[in-house]
């Protein structure tokens, strides 16, 4: 019996990247579709969100006098590739995918039409959404939030390099405390950065929880659709 059965996984390019800090790790995706492909056989209906940081960011390049609408859409573009490169790794072990942009590019992706990506999911493939909302301004984060709404998951799971919320970066603090659960209220009253407040608000007001777990930590993903205790629930406050 799974504890979540429709699951919306956002995956940040970063975590691609792997020690490499930029591009993509072979053997970071190689691991990732394998999780995945677990996961997928147990039973669980996927779809996939993955950043573009390991490859361009747009907020970055607009700091950097680049016009930020320019920048934004180059990075809709960099989610693609990754999107791409996390479809073959899954279709070479067997799982069968659509990819599913926000920018039209029939060429290599389906356009995005909501019923037709639940029909996907209903008939067992794994769901990616490439190139954001398609809008300049919202990050990968609020596209996560978004899709996983409108197709109903019961769950975002965000894959990070750190075992789930902490009251400041665990990797520059030791003794940084570890939130087993947080409610979203807390989140933005404390500051954390979790997702982008965007992203936040649209989980808290149609009461969505978010799971926040270790992604490079081998089986983590499936224990935690089994019932696990694994990384942090960001939950509404009357749980």
């Amino acid at each position: 019996m799974l504890r979540y059965r429709r699951i919306l996984l956002k995956i940040s390019g970063e975590a691609l990247a792997g020690e490499d800090g930029y591009g993509i790790n072979a053997s970071v995706l190689e691991g990732f579709a394998e999780e995945i492909r677990e996961a997928h056989d147990l039973g669980a209906e996927i779809a996939l969100v993955v950043g573009g940081g390991n490859i361009f960011r747009g907020l970055s390049a607009a700091a950097s006098s680049m016009d930020r609408v320019q920048a934004d859409y180059m990075g809709m573009l960099a989610t693609v590739i990754n999107s791409m490169a996390l479809q073959d790794a899954l279709e070479r072990k067997g799982v069968y995918t659509r990819l599913l942009t926000a920018i039209k590019m029939e060429q290599i992706a389906e356009p995005f039409i909501r019923r037709r990506a639940v029909r996907h999911l209903e008939k067992g493939r794994v769901v990616i959404f490439g190139a954001g909302t398609g809008n300049p301004y919202f990050t990968t984060d609020t596209a996560a939030s978004l899709r996983a709404i409108e197709i109903e998951a019961d769950v975002i799971i965000k894959g990070t390099r750190v075992r789930g919320v902490f009251d400041s970066d665990p990797e520059k603090n030791p003794d940084a405390r570890f939130f087993p659960r947080i409610s979203y209220f807390d989140v933005i009253r404390k500051n954390l950065r979790v997702m982008d407040m965007t992203a936040i608000t649209l989980c808290r007001e149609n009461s969505l929880p978010i799971v926040v777990m270790d992604m490079n930590v081998k089986g983590n993903f499936t224990s935690l659709l089994q019932g696990e205790a694994i990384g942090t629930l960001v939950h509404v406050e009357e749980e």
